[in-house]
């Protein structure tokens, strides 16, 4: 059975709950390579935080992740997508990807997301059709391509 998931739109008031979110999230992945940094982590995510293309994971009304969603050149670019470890498992994160394709897939575009090269969210992206295009020193990039034709494709 497909747990109750709704999306909510964020607000700015959010930044600090998702800030923190993020950094639980990723503390285990970090910290197996050495890079752990709550502070950095803290002040990279608000510096970039954007309320209107953050949506907020609600599992039966209960705040447990949120994913961003930016529109770029030919394409959109998940930007993040964190659901707080003890929610991870569950198939929140696949119904997050079915949301986000099907926009894609409406669109005719194609979905990039980065990952660090030693989460576990590698295997999770890859196990949902995306395809690994360029690694860099920290992280690895990827694609997902869309189902249908190229009709509307942001312009960035």
């Amino acid at each position: 059975m497909q747990p109750h998931v709704t999306f909510h739109v964020a607000a700015p008031s959010d930044a600090e709950e998702l800030a923190a979110l993020r950094i639980e999230a990723m503390r285990e992945s970090l910290e197996r390579i050495g890079r752990f940094d709550a502070q950095r982590a803290r002040t990279r995510f608000l510096s970039g935080f954007s309320p209107e293309h953050t949506r907020l994971i609600l599992l039966a009304g209960q705040r447990i992740g949120f994913f961003v969603v930016r529109s770029e050149e030919g394409g959109l670019w998940l930007d993040h997508l964190y659901i707080k470890p003890g929610h991870q498992g569950l198939g929140v994160g696949a119904i997050v990807l079915a949301d986000v394709f099907s926009r894609a897939d409406t669109l005719g575009c194609p979905v990039r997301v980065g990952a660090l090269r030693e989460s576990d969210s590698n295997r999770f992206y890859v196990r949902h059709g995306f395809v690994l295009f360029e690694q860099a020193e920290f992280d690895n990039y990827y694609v997902r391509h869309a189902g249908t034709a190229r009709l509307s494709c942001p312009r960035g």
